[in-house]
């Protein structure tokens, strides 16, 4: 008598991993165009117009779609100029709101609190 193998589909496990994070009360993230992630080894697994999923209590995102792998040099030019565009409209939001003064009026650290602590534990 033969055994009839039962193949496990890629839906099976979509529809698990979706109940999971319906329990986690995940929540999609519209407007996302694309997903770096950039590993130990100087690697980056992109996605490009992937789902992306988050919640905040559970400190959980899930991102789905499409993923390549390529090298941190072939993204960094990119990467660059999406940063550099963050930093100039931070600094045009900057220069809208009020301004930040330095914090000249905190005193200077003189004292050594490692040895403070050691004479309250005696």
């Amino acid at each position: 008598r033969k055994k009839k193998v039962v193949h496990k589909t890629a839906g099976n496990d979509d529809k698990k991993l979706q109940q999971a994070l319906k329990k986690l009360q995940c929540s999609n993230i519209p407007g996302i165009e694309e997903v770096n992630i950039i590993k130990d080894d100087s690697n980056v697994i992109h996605f490009t117009n992937p789902k992306v999923q988050a919640t905040v209590q559970a400190n959980t995102f899930a991102i789905s779609g499409n993923p390549e792998q390529k090298n941190i040099t072939d993204l960094f030019p990119e990467i660059l100029n999406q940063l550099s565009g963050l930093t100039s409209s931070a600094r045009s939001a900057g220069n809208a709101g009020p301004t930040v003064e330095d914090d000249d009026d905190v005193p200077a650290l003189v004292e050594d609190f490692d040895e403070a602590s050691k004479t309250e534990a005696v």
